[in-house]
């Protein structure tokens, strides 16, 4: 019998346990220095859990125990499965998708409002950055916690030169680029023989360092007051409205995207692209190899900063307003989520999951106080049941008539 006295009150030691996670989230707010209670709410949050956690244990003891390999459940994944295995090993399905989702985006701000234009701009923005973060945690293998920290350095670093120098966005563009390309350096000589866990604890270090940074050198940050009236990129110095800004600033960070995709792609399988994957596999064995390790590792931190540069220029140029608090730990969790979930070293999997990541939670407004927990579930949902990502970057395939036409040439 699956209802069993031992399961029942774990069930309810479990609900109990989530209704004093959410209390603090859901169950007290202060109104004019008085809290109030909402004890229904964190209660309808345990009965939904305690009955999710019997719904969780019937799936994985007994559904499975009894062999129904070919239920309802199963069948889903078999079938989500082979589609995105399809997509990841067969080139012409992925370029047929991504044509199809290019005409999609190059027509969206003719049929959406300002709203949804805005968003997906910022969609865009998050798909350079988790490509960019791909290039060092999915290619090389090399954890990163800090990596909005290079998003703040491009991004201040566009306010800064404008404010103090004048220049304008497209003259920031590759100087910002640049710099960032150096901050990545300046981190990655101090930690080449550093990896794991030490690696993610120093690039977290990192990463706070910038933002208390930013915030305490205020004769020059402003501080958390930040920077505002920060110029939008021009165009050939035509003044447009506001409904045209947003238009333009949309269709150049889908340009950027595009450019990102494009370049990671041909960098993914290029030669400075194997010795990367080498070394994510197997440090000794790349050396033995023959491959530089030092000169690979500031490889993957000058290409992965730059492209998180450009994105804090487009960034700050997009909100004409920045300030410490738009670079947090959190961003840096998000953007690596997006590249675990997407599928690690994975170009269209990781494209495919900042797009969803970064859109969910807009259009979860109207759930919000919930939005976040249904988010979190999904994500936990997608650790379970595809923890190699929703498209896994295909393996390479050697032909032998292949090898055997090289060898007679």
């Amino acid at each position: 019998m699956f209802l069993t006295p031992k399961r029942i009150v774990r069930s309810v030691l479990i609900s109990i346990w989530f209704m004093i996670l959410v209390f603090p989230i859901m169950g007290i707010k202060i109104v004019r220095r008085v809290p109030e209670y909402y004890l229904d709410k964190v209660l309808a949050v345990g009965i939904a859990i305690f009955f999710l956690s019997l719904l969780w244990a019937w799936y994985f003891e007994v559904y499975k125990e009894q062999g129904a390999n070919k239920g309802f459940f199963s069948k889903i994944g078999e079938k989500f499965s082979s589609i995105t295995n399809k997509i990841a090993e067969e080139e012409g399905t992925q370029k047929k998708i991504s044509f199809a989702i290019l005409l999609f985006f190059l027509a969206l701000p003719l049929f959406s409002s300002m709203y949804q234009t805005t968003i997906f701009s910022l969609a865009f923005l998050y798909v350079m950055l988790a490509l960019g973060l791909n290039i060092v945690v999915g290619i090389a293998g090399q954890l990163v916690l800090g990596y909005a920290a290079f998003y703040a350095i491009g991004a201040y670093s566009y306010a800064l030169i404008n404010q103090y120098f004048g220049f304008g966005f497209w003259i920031c563009l590759p100087i910002a680029g640049f710099l960032t390309v150096i901050a990545g350096l300046l981190l990655a000589f101090p930690i080449l023989r550093l990896r794991g866990d030490y690696l993610a604890i120093v690039t977290l270090g990192f990463g706070e360092i910038v933002r208390l940074l930013l915030i305490n050198w205020s004769s020059l940050t402003r501080g958390s007051q930040g920077i505002s009236n920060i110029p939008r990129p021009s165009f050939f110095g035509i003044d447009l409205t506001p409904v045209q800004t947003t238009m333009y600033i949309y269709y150049l960070c889908l340009l950027a995207a595009m450019i990102t995709i494009i370049i990671v792609a041909r960098l993914k399988n290029s030669r400075v692209g194997l010795a990367l994957q080498a070394l994510r596999e197997d440090e000794i064995a790349s050396e033995a190899m023959g491959i530089d390790l030092r000169k690979t590792k500031l490889a993957a931190f000058a290409l992965g900063s730059c492209w998180a540069g450009v994105a804090g220029v487009l960034f700050a140029a997009r909100n004409s307003y920045i300030n410490p608090t738009s670079f947090t730990f959190m961003d840096s969790a998000m953007i690596l989520s997006m590249v675990v979930l997407g599928g690690m070293g994975s170009i269209v999997g990781v494209t495919l999951a900042a797009l969803v990541l970064s859109i969910m939670p807009e259009y979860l407004r109207a759930f919000s106080e919930y939005r976040m927990l249904i988010f979190g579930l999904l994500m936990v949902a997608m650790m379970i049941f595809r923890p190699q990502g929703i498209i896994p970057p295909a393996k390479r395939k050697y032909h032998p008539t292949a090898l055997e036409n090289a060898d007679k040439k």
